[in-house]
């Protein structure tokens, strides 16, 4: 079939955007709690309800897509997305963001299920590896840019006349000037509804293992052993990566009193920034190194940065929270390639099932937000030690039916 570039630029767009919105939270965290009044867990709840709606939609969305075309169902993903950004937007307290989060959830979690595939067929199966990495680099830029935009809004809010928002002060509450966000959430998904509107879609036909499969098919496979696991290890992953990015502002601030709204939304722009660029240089690795040494490497790493954020000084946390971003980089794509190289057949479910484990973003967090009202956020962030120490097993149990070719294996074939 013939490349559909257009096509692929738009699912590049999505994904930017889907990141875009997601990994605003962190660096908004301090705000929430003090806009709101709340207790860590209270603040963690709120990202409960958000990552939730993965572990609801998932699945569900997998088998819609048989069913529904993927204009339709992108647009309607946007569609919810509007609507939930448009409710907080109107309406801005606690009780309506938990709501608010869970809508977009839903909304997001039917993008992901819908775009990969259809990546697959605009670009070419040939070329799925390289657009797959493309996207993640572009999720990864869409991540460190999205706390700059929030830096630059919540800035010149808080200036005193005139600036090229203010604008905004006749529509958001006085207290509360980053509920402005999401009235630009609202735009942006309306945006790309309008986008997708205009849009000419290719036929998107899946292969036998790549289609969702029925509900006896996903009950099978939770009955594997090898399934459970690595579904915990998403899970993990998630966790981790949230549990670590929606709390940096905060524990700069907490700890060594670094304003949220500069400082601790830079150093959230570079955890995820880093984060790309670990990427690359993951990618690199995987061509000489076992996937599973990497992943090894770069987890004990991560342990160590995590380590020196947690417990070094202002300098030192600074620097090495980011760093925690870099070396967890390539976690999520080697456990899901580990994963879908561990069995024979059903990959469509089992990605279904895996993508599920992005709950973990709503887990993880809770647990977090609870240790730190009943001890600290410090003691609190201490639960990213077990997450990470499960990754770490997993380099060392995994045992892939199929493992990464490397520029060794090659050699050998001559």
């Amino acid at each position: 079939m013939k490349r559909n570039y257009y096509i692929v630029a738009l699912i590049m767009l999505t994904f930017f955007v889907i990141s875009f919105i997601t990994n605003i939270f962190g660096p908004l965290t301090p705000e929430i709690k003090n806009g709101f009044h709340l207790n860590y867990k209270l603040t963690a709840v709120l990202y409960v309800a958000f990552f939730i709606a993965y572990g609801v939609m998932s699945i569900p969305a997998g088998m819609l897509i048989e069913k529904y075309n993927e204009k339709k169902m992108m647009t309607v993903a946007f569609v919810v997305a509007f609507a939930g950004s448009l409710l907080f937007a109107f309406y801005p307290s606690y009780f309506i963001a938990l709501p608010s989060l869970f809508i977009i959830g839903c909304g997001f979690a039917i993008l992901q299920v819908v775009i990969n595939p259809l990546l697959r067929t605009a670009g070419g199966e040939e070329h799925y590896a390289f657009n797959s990495v493309l996207a993640q680099l572009i999720f990864g830029g869409a991540s460190f840019l999205s706390p700059l935009v929030y830096e630059y809004i919540i800035e010149n809010l808080k200036s005193p006349g005139h600036t090229p928002l203010s604008f905004f002060h006749s529509i958001v509450p006085v207290n509360l000037p980053w509920v402005s966000l999401y009235w630009v959430f609202a735009v942006i998904s309306l945006l790309m509804i309008i986008v997708i509107a205009v849009s000419r879609f290719p036929k998107v036909e899946l292969k036998a293992e790549e289609k969702a499969g029925a509900l006896e098919t996903h009950i099978m496979l939770f009955k594997k052993r090898v399934v459970l696991l690595f579904f915990l290890g998403i899970i993990c992953y998630v966790g981790t990566e949230q549990g670590t990015a929606n709390n940096i502002s905060q524990f700069l601030s907490t700890y060594h009193g670094y304003d949220p709204d500069k400082t601790g939304a830079d150093a959230v722009a570079y955890f995820w920034g880093l984060m790309t660029a670990g990427g690359v240089l993951g990618l690199l690795l995987l061509k000489i190194i076992d996937s599973r040494k990497v992943l090894i490497i770069f987890t004990v790493l991560a342990l160590i940065s995590l380590s020196a954020a947690l417990f070094g000084s202002a300098k030192i946390s600074l620097f090495a929270f980011p760093a925690v971003g870099f070396f967890a980089s390539v976690m999520y794509p080697i456990i899901f390639s580990l994963a879908l190289n561990s069995i024979s057949e059903h990959h469509g479910s089992f990605s279904g099932i895996l993508c599920t484990g992005i709950i973990g973003g709503a887990i993880i967090p809770l647990i977090i937000g609870w240790l730190g009202d009943a001890f600290s956020l410090k003691t609190g962030m201490l639960f990213l030690y077990l997450t990470m120490g499960y990754i770490l097993l997993i380099g060392f149990w995994a045992k892939p039916i199929i493992t990464n070719k490397t520029i060794f294996d090659k050699k050998e074939q001559v």
